[in-house]
């Protein structure tokens, strides 16, 4: 039973989340209330709210599938694998992947997806928490081999280089350009950017 009930709750969490972006992505996630979203999910606006705790979390759940990843992967690098030589070679797997937090992904959904995140200030504000608590993880993750001080400069400059190579990835990406130039140019970037860091 405990399988078939998560089950159906997973269900339930992807009905609401697939309703809540296709209506923003159409709209605009301002002018879209949560009520509507509830409607459209066939569920009660308290029960929305059970699974995502604010209207932010709605969209921001498909990325925040993905934190901790960076503490994980430090985690569990194999045997003589330095932290951020994990760190660079599960990035440039992400690249290979095309996986979209990377920001190379061409796929016109994930497109417009991270126009909707970067284009809504309250969804920008949003991933900043996903991103802080992230860094947290990481810096928890790197403090197990280094002080604590080089562990949390380190964190955080790992995720913003992260950052900003998937930002201009995506941005190349909605200018039109075609991706296999822009993953040429992106892993190239990832390289100079882990370089920068001692990678």
């Amino acid at each position: 039973m405990t399988g078939l009930r998560q089950q159906h709750r997973q269900r339930i969490h992807e009905a609401i989340s697939e309703a809540a972006i296709a209506l923003f992505m159409e709209r605009g996630f301002d002018e879209v209330p949560v009520a509507e979203v509830a409607a459209a999910a066939r569920v009660s606006k308290p029960t929305l709210f059970k699974y995502f705790p604010t209207k932010e979390d709605l969209v921001l759940h498909r990325i925040a599938d993905h934190q901790g990843e960076a503490a994980r992967v430090v985690r569990g690098r194999a045997p003589g694998e330095s932290p951020l030589g994990a760190l660079r070679r599960h990035f440039l797997e992400g690249l290979a992947r095309h996986e979209p937090t990377t920001g190379l992904n061409d796929h016109p959904q994930v497109v417009a997806y991270y126009r909707l995140v970067f284009s809504t200030p309250g969804l920008a504000a949003r991933l900043f928490q996903y991103m802080a608590a992230d860094e947290a993880a990481l810096a928890d993750a790197l403090a197990e081999t280094m002080d604590r001080l080089t562990a949390e400069l380190l964190a955080g400059k790992v995720l913003s280089s992260q950052r900003v190579l998937a930002r201009r990835s995506w941005e190349a990406l909605a200018a039109g350009r075609p991706i296999e130039e822009v993953e040429r140019e992106a892993v190239s970037a990832a390289g100079h950017a882990f370089a920068l860091l001692g990678a």
